[in-house]
């Protein structure tokens, strides 16, 4: 599990943070030992934005390379062949909600809040909110968030399809981590092909999507996991999967 760790800033999202969160989730990428991450935040905030006093400090060049850094980070989390949670606890504002949108599912506090309010900054999101918005609410919707700035609750967070599930503050935790478990009892490779193939999709658009599915269906077709969960289903237990 990856903690953001500045609850005093409401684990704004500086230079420093981003930079741990980088190595975190490269490291976590690549371990034989982690099936799936979940991400959240210290205190009463997931997160609560950047750091804008560090914002403010920038010159136009340094703002955007500040902007594709980020990208490329929440990217990572993104296209992770291994499941990303987030469990979203409090506050996820600006680059908080940018980074909950990049794991591939979110599990929210009913405290939870959510919202883009850079336009309140005289700015635009930085880390991809104006590209995943949209694509899990719907353009209208998203753009009445990012025009307003309006902060929304969890309630019409979760109405609206920006996170898959609202729980009860004690419970959000073991709620991402009961869903984590579900996510573990499958294949690793049909987990990781699931991944690649919606993102192809949704990059590329539908022709491309299909192909990579049909090419990955293929693909697993060959694998032990794959004969495994076929055995298992006609012996009537649970498979043990592999990852091979």
């Amino acid at each position: 599990m990856i903690t953001l760790n500045r609850p005093d800033k409401l684990n704004a999202l500086n230079i420093a943070l981003v930079g741990e969160l980088d190595a975190c989730i490269q490291e976590l990428r690549g371990r034989a030992d982690v099936r799936a991450v979940i991400l959240t935040g210290a205190g009463r905030a997931f997160a609560a934005g950047a750091d804008v006093a560090e914002i403010a400090a920038l010159n136009p060049a340094e703002a955007q390379a500040f902007a594709t850094r980020g990208q490329r980070v929440f990217r990572q989390f993104e296209t992770s062949p291994k499941p990303t949670i987030a469990a979203v606890n409090g506050f996820a504002l600006g680059g908080g909600c940018e980074l909950a949108m990049s794991c591939h599912v979110r599990v929210a506090s009913d405290a939870a809040k959510f919202g883009q309010p850079e336009v309140k900054l005289g700015l635009v999101p930085g880390y991809g909110g104006t590209q995943r918005l949209p694509r899990l609410v719907g353009r209208g919707r998203a753009l009445q968030l990012m025009l307003t700035g309006e902060a929304i609750d969890a309630a019409e967070a979760f109405r609206i399809g920006l996170v898959n599930k609202v729980v009860p503050a004690a419970e959000l935790l073991a709620s991402a981590r009961a869903l984590a478990q579900e996510m573990l009892k499958q294949g690793p490779l049909a987990i990781a092909a699931c991944i690649e193939a919606v993102d192809i999709g949704l990059d590329r658009g539908l022709e491309s999507g299909s192909a990579a599915e049909a090419r990955l269906f293929g693909a697993l077709v060959g694998t032990d996991d794959m004969k495994e969960g076929t055995a298992a289903l006609f012996a009537k237990r649970a498979p043990t999967f592999t990852g091979r």
